[in-house]
């Protein structure tokens, strides 16, 4: 983004750890990046890529093998760790179990960058506190202790600490992997908004492909064999990045979808005819059961809503079956193909 100093910006930096007093082992790079205010970058890619190097590296956490990483400007290696993390807040995959802590505490942590030891809040301070319960919905389990909260509202917590540092910054490290569905598109969706509503850069390590897809301004694609892409979603999907990244045998990602399908497609292809909701769904259904969907085919189903009511017209050898469900419709391809069999 030209005339725009980015939050985060990487200058050939490369990644890894030290496997012995001298010999060093890269994992990523190398890589020039950028990321600025108010944007959602996702971080994808198979385990073993080198996701939590790379945060663990911007956050300062471990040192890097090459290049520099600058913080709104500043080189990483010229700063403080209170410095950093005025500019910095992570968000770690383990959750905190202390009996001890009560949830506002651990939120009022987030502000230690800015009371300094002692803990002293201001009225600044108080405020910033506030905000972040708030936006994360965290108030109703203010007074409970860590222990007592769910997976789900552990994770809640954690973020609303993060909020509470107040970084231009924040990087989470896969924040939903003890998350159920529900609160995992939640997160998303909290994150999303957060991003866009205060002007935060938002970094997240995540295997939510799905979530990401539909979340992310862009997506930081790493692969092993230290291959990397970076862009928007859509076009990562286009040039085939995803399926790079993610090439295993027998496993292939489908452009048309944006997932990876869990059923190999047999011999068998049928024609599918209608739109909506229960298209999509007959469809799912019959790739399942090992069809192919494609246009012109001896076998058709037509899927008609003109009563009020769906039904699933099925064509074959001019003759039809009409079925009420999905069903009864499977049920009568496979009588069908039993015959045909015969």
């Amino acid at each position: 983004m030209a005339g725009k100093t980015p939050i985060l910006h990487t200058d050939n930096l490369v990644v890894g750890y030290q496997a012995g007093k001298k010999n060093a082992k890269g994992v990523a790079g190398t890589l020039n990046l950028n990321l600025y205010a108010g944007e959602l970058v996702c971080l994808l890619g198979p385990n073993g890529s080198g996701k939590s190097t790379l945060l663990r590296t911007i956050a300062g956490l471990q040192p890097s093998l090459q290049g520099t990483v600058k913080l709104d400007g500043e080189e990483l290696t010229q700063l403080k760790p209170t410095q950093i993390a005025k500019k910095i807040s992570l968000v770690l995959t383990d959750n905190v179990r202390s009996g001890n802590l009560d949830v506002y505490a651990l939120i009022s942590l987030g502000r230690y960058p800015h009371s300094g030891w002692l803990g002293t809040l201001s009225e600044e301070d108080k405020q910033a506190i506030d905000y972040a319960i708030k936006v994360t919905g965290t108030s109703e389990f203010l007074n409970r202790k860590m222990d007592s909260l769910s997976d789900g509202e552990c994770q809640k917590v954690m973020l609303a600490r993060a909020i509470a540092q107040d970084t231009p910054l924040i990087m989470l490290d896969e924040p939903t992997a003890h998350l159920d569905l529900p609160s995992r598109i939640q997160l998303m969706r909290l994150l999303h908004q957060l991003a866009k509503e205060t002007g935060k850069a938002i970094l997240i390590s995540t295997h939510e492909l799905d979530l990401a897809l539909q979340s992310a301004d862009f997506i930081w694609l790493m692969s092993s064999g230290s291959h990397f892409a970076a862009g928007l979603p859509e076009e990562l999907i286009l040039n085939g990045a995803f399926q790079q990244a993610f090439d295993k045998d027998g496993i292939e990602f489908d452009i048309a979808t944006g997932t990876f399908p869990l059923h190999q497609s047999l011999a068998k292809a049928i024609t599918v005819e209608g739109t909506g909701a229960a298209a999509f769904w007959t469809k799912k259904a019959l790739n399942r059961k090992g069809y192919r969907i494609l246009a012109d085919q001896e076998q058709s189903i037509i899927i008609s809503t003109e009563t009020g009511e769906t039904l699933w017209i099925v064509m074959q050898n001019n003759e039809s079956g009409i079925c009420h469900s999905i069903t009864e419709l499977l049920l009568l391809l496979q009588d069908s193909s039993n015959k045909n069999l015969e």
